[in-house]
């Protein structure tokens, strides 16, 4: 739904991915929402606007705060293990998810919490100057914020800076060639495997993200992992997990790792309990045994089920508690120690030691 404001200051970013209409009207067509905007709107994402008669980016170069992570936090567990990673946001979201566990950035209104300003160049040289791998678009959704991640990410290959994006994948296939291929990573938030969870917990439909997933694995080169959160009475029933790891299997192959994450309550979800360990330690079990090579735990203590294991010979190559690495067992160019089978994944000839930390700064 398009939304009437004022725009404040003169210093607004072209945005693209937009057509005219007959009727007067201007169209976004980043997303499959296709708002529709007269004079002075926002789409329902609140950062892409119109404006003298031509669509705005009102968050470039803004950002709500950046912050070191481990990786695996992202989560990524198979694009440089224990390496850090220079996170950062913006604000507002293109989705609607009534369980939104980023909701004060992702829901924001308030233009004044994006207090951070950056240019592309300047968050290269930061990542590059803390020792960080990667810069990381998350907290809420880059695509929203597209043209100013397209520009981080030329400006992070041109200083050796890895980039990745966590995103719901919900964007048209006009936009998607230019956002994925400027990646070296993705995690995908595949929200559930039902088209009436997209409709009445996230507004948006199913069909667009599993189209996503396809395009980045298959037409770009970016790595992809996958991230489901397990909502108790909601997406968490065995016979949707099948579904899931199924379509995965099929559509993507075996060597795409999912992340099966615990709940907890927030924003407009508090009557649903947190998802309890047990839960996702049946998950997992069940992705695995549907031929998924890389299946993982989140959101709880659980190293049984947050280790890496050889699809050969069933070793433990990587060893995590949390976010950290407590083991490795691979070679220099990935290969399991103890039969030489590859995994899946980018790996440097060692694992990083960032650890758990989660360090805030200024750039």
């Amino acid at each position: 739904m398009a939304e009437t404001f004022q725009l404040e200051g003169s210093e607004r970013f072209p945005g693209r991915f937009w057509q005219r209409l007959a009727d007067g009207r201007i169209q976004c067509d980043l997303c499959p929402r296709r708002c529709r905007l007269h004079e002075g709107q926002r789409g329902l994402c609140f950062v892409r606007a119109r404006q003298d008669d031509a669509m705005v980016l009102t968050t470039y170069g803004r950002a709500s705060g950046f912050c070191i992570d481990p990786i695996e936090k992202k989560p990524l567990n198979h694009f440089y293990p224990g390496s850090s990673v220079l996170s950062f946001g913006t604000a507002g979201c293109n989705l609607t998810c009534k369980f939104c566990q980023n909701w004060d950035i992702s829901k924001s209104r308030e233009m004044d919490k994006l207090g951070a300003a950056a240019t592309p160049e300047r968050i290269a040289q930061s990542a590059k100057q803390y020792g960080c791998r990667s810069v990381a678009f998350t907290y809420n959704d880059p695509v929203i914020f597209h043209e100013y991640a397209v520009d981080v990410a030329a400006a992070c290959r041109e200083a050796g800076i890895e980039t990745v994006a966590v995103t719901a994948g919900y964007i048209t296939e006009e936009a998607r060639s230019e956002f994925f291929d400027a990646m070296d990573a993705v995690n995908l938030d595949l929200k559930a495997f039902s088209e009436d969870f997209y409709h009445k917990l996230c507004t948006a439909r199913l069909a667009d993200v599993l189209e996503t997933a396809k395009f980045i694995h298959h037409e770009t080169k970016a790595w992809l992992e996958l991230t489901t959160l397990l909502i108790p009475g909601e997406n968490d029933s065995d016979a949707e997990i099948e579904a899931l790891s199924a379509w995965v299997l099929a559509h993507l192959g075996p060597e795409v790792p999912l992340h099966l994450t615990a709940f907890h309550p927030d924003w407009k979800m508090q009557d649903k309990p947190r998802t309890p360990p047990a839960t996702l330690v049946r998950a997992w079990r069940i992705a695995r045994n549907a031929g998924l090579r890389y299946v993982y735990t989140g959101n709880i203590k659980h190293p049984a089920t947050q280790g890496t294991y050889c699809h050969d010979c069933g070793t433990g190559v990587i060893g995590r508690d949390w976010h950290e690495i407590t083991d490795w067992h691979l070679d220099e160019e990935g290969r399991c120690l103890s039969c030489g089978s590859p995994a899946a994944g980018h790996f440097a000839p060692d694992h990083g030691t960032w650890g758990r930390k989660r360090q805030s700064v200024r750039l």
